[in-house]
């Protein structure tokens, strides 16, 4: 026999082959939507550890402006990315306060760069929300919420005209848009569309933020100053309006 048979080689290559298709055969492929729960329950599980192990650290750092601003500008060409992806994870860890996040975008990037930042940002985490919310229902919710707090609006939901109320209560400065933003998840509105209407809807709330950074970083504190007064009007005016709201659909 020659040292080398082809007769063995077919063999010896072919054993793993078939092994191969067996293991396929008693292994099939995971379901796109089954996949995509098992990611969404990683991520889910990752967040919660993220939150219990950097909980009071995170807490500090994004109540904290000036640490924000130091921290976004250290980053270089990443800035912008930073600055977007930190706005995402206030929407997704819902606890932690945004308005800090929005001044320091429009004093690092100006009006326009900052309102654009704000609103990518809020659009990818309103995404990730959703997407955890419609996956794994009211538990999603109550990582971050107590259930008596997610009751609270269940109005929201049960509205006849879900889109307009939804558009109407995300367009009200003052109104508590992170638990707003987990309730939204629980209806029956697509999650594209959900994206959508609230991103749209807080524009005005970033613009009175960005501007008013704005003009500060510029160094004019007399615009600084009416902007925050008129901000200031606007919420005092959208809380007794949200109230209002939420007495009718509670009727």
């Amino acid at each position: 026999m020659s040292p080398f048979d082809p007769s063995i080689a077919d063999a010896a290559c072919s054993a793993p082959m078939q092994r191969t298709a067996r293991a396929d055969a008693e292994w099939p492929g995971i379901e796109p939507r089954r996949a995509r729960a098992i990611a969404l329950a990683v991520g889910a599980c990752a967040l919660v550890a993220l939150c219990v192990t950097f909980g009071p650290a995170l807490w500090s750092f994004f109540s904290n402006g000036e640490a924000v601003q130091t921290w976004i500008a250290s980053q270089g060409p990443l800035a912008p990315l930073a600055m977007a992806g930190s706005i995402c994870a206030q929407v997704v860890i819902a606890v932690l306060p945004g308005e800090p996040l929005e001044l320091a975008a429009g004093y690092l990037f100006g009006f326009w760069g900052g309102t654009a930042l704000c609103l990518i940002g809020e659009l990818v985490g309103t995404l990730v929300v959703t997407a955890l919310v419609k996956t794994f229902g009211m538990r999603a919710a109550l990582l971050f919420f107590s259930r008596e707090k997610i009751e609270s609006v269940t109005w929201l939901r049960d509205s006849k005209r879900l889109e307009a109320v939804m558009f109407i209560v995300f367009l009200i400065p003052g109104t508590p848009k992170d638990v707003l933003t987990y309730a939204a998840g629980l209806t029956d509105c697509p999650t594209a569309r959900i994206a959508a209407i609230t991103t749209v809807a807080r524009i005005p709330s970033v613009v009175t933020s960005t501007l008013a950074a704005g003009f500060a970083a510029q160094g004019n504190w007399t615009l600084t100053i009416a902007v925050v007064i008129a901000t200031g009007v606007l919420v005092a005016v959208g809380a007794i309006a949200y109230r209002r709201l939420h007495a009718n659909g509670n009727a």
